[in-house]
């Protein structure tokens, strides 16, 4: 799939309106709504809010 995004970050290779990860469709996308998740988006999804809640865990133990 090819896409163009106004809000695509070239350089750090993610989304200036979410400040996160780009991937087309998450939930506060400019997509959202307009294309369907694979399983493989929503398996990516999931496994990249649980880095971040582990990161945010061990950040808080030190």
């Amino acid at each position: 799939m090819t896409f163009s995004c106004k809000n695509f970050d070239f350089n750090m290779e993610n989304c200036m309106k979410l400040n996160t990860d780009c991937i087309p469709g998450r939930p506060g996308c400019v997509l959202e709504g307009k294309v369907r998740f694979s399983e493989d988006i929503e398996k990516r999804l999931k496994e990249l809010e649980e880095k971040k809640l582990e990161r945010r865990k061990r950040n808080r133990r030190g």
